[in-house]
């Protein structure tokens, strides 16, 4: 069975005058759902089939093949900014949410979020794949 659960990811942190959108499909973005100091959060949801094993992330914001789904949080020209020196893209891997964590959101009506850092190792903006996301069933 299908179902859309709802998604939230937390930028801690990102570089002052650098866009951050998450990426829908193949060339849409997602304009932030909130600013609040040094965080920058994107809401939007996933169709998850709970009917395997392990959940199956499907849609636009579901990135990858079946057994490798993301999300993509672009920065800079990825994230349709012009001009910058800044063009990346993190890659959040959803195969570490569990089934059970799925059941939870659709059960108490709560959503899946993560935070990541806004900036990585080599002061730009976070790039590649994000290691050590904390997915959670939190409140709305």
């Amino acid at each position: 069975m299908k179902h859309e659960i709802p998604f939230r990811i937390i930028v801690d942190g990102p570089l002052d005058g650098v866009a951050i959108r998450v990426q829908k499909g193949k060339n849409d973005l997602l304009e932030p759902s909130s600013v609040a100091g040094s965080k920058v959060s994107f809401e939007f949801e996933i169709t998850v089939d709970v009917d395997g094993d392990a959940p199956n992330f499907l849609g636009k914001f579901a990135q990858g093949p079946k057994d490798s789904r993301f999300v993509y949080v672009n920065s800079g020209t990825y994230a349709g900014q012009h001009p910058t020196a800044w063009g990346r893209r993190a890659k959040l891997s959803l195969m570490s949410i569990t089934k059970q964590q799925v059941q939870n959101a659709i059960e108490n009506g709560s959503i899946i979020e993560t935070t990541m850092p806004g900036v990585g190792r080599d002061g730009g903006p976070t790039c590649a794949s994000v290691k050590g996301l904390e997915w959670k069933v939190v409140s709305k």
